[in-house]
Formats: structure tokens, sequence, C-alpha cells
């Protein structure tokens, strides 16, 4: 049976009008955020989509963290910020732009890997943004 969820945004479809087949992993990715995250707020950006409580704490985008040949068609970047860099080879890209402030790229191509790693990743972003100044 096809999900039949809508996003919370009406412009979420237009973001992805170039890439319409991304549209799926970010709707399962909303799904879930929302789920377990109920007082998310979510914002449709120029070139993302930002999931915040009091500060932003994920982003979707269809940034090309990973070289075209090694990415999977559909794509969805998934970013989160913590105070740590994650050691694990589904991150794509890590930087620090700030001391103790982490940036996590990380690639999915399908639902699947909206898993209990990533979630718990996003938890993580979500605790550490709510206790920033």
């Amino acid at each position: 049976m096809p999900n039949t969820y809508q996003p919370v945004n009406p412009d979420t479809p237009f973001f992805f009008r170039e890439s319409p087949l991304s549209l799926p992993l970010y709707l399962a990715l909303e799904e879930r955020i929302l789920a377990e995250f109920p007082e998310t707020h979510v914002r449709v950006q120029k070139t993302q989509i930002s999931f915040s409580n009091r500060r932003n704490f994920a982003f979707a985008s269809l940034l090309p963290a990973r070289r075209a040949a090694l990415r999977p068609d559909p794509y969805l970047t998934v970013t989160v910020g913590l105070n740590r860099r994650l050691d694990s080879p589904r991150v794509d890209a890590a930087s620090e732009p700030y001391p103790g402030r982490w940036t996590h790229h990380i690639v999915i191509g399908s639902a699947e890997e909206i898993d209990g790693e990533l979630m718990e990743w996003i938890r993580e972003a979500a605790e550490f943004s709510s206790r920033k100044r």
C-alpha cells in the first residue's frame, strides 16, 4: 500500500520539483521525525528544509555530499549538528565550523536508511540544539 503521508509544509513538493523522486525519501524522514519529536517545526527554505525545536537541529537537502558516481539515485542528504564528531562510515562529510560543534552530512537512498541509528543521531542533535545558547 502506498504511503499516504502528506508533508507538513505545502511548499515541500515545490522544493523537490527538480528531483521529484527524492520527495518520498523526504516524506519518510519528515514523518519519522515528527512522530518521534512532535513539537518540531518544519521550514522549507531555498536550499534546505530545516527541523527545529528551539533551534535548528536537522536538515534535509539535495546537497551533493557524495561524489555523483557514488550517490544513490534518488538521494537525500540529512544533516545533523552535534557536539562531537561521528565515527561512522555512513557519514559522507563532517566539519567543525565552531569548536565543539560538528556538522555531519549523511546521504540516504532508501527509506530503510531512516533507521534507529540515524534517528538516534537526530535525537542527539535535537538535544544538543536545545541546550545551545
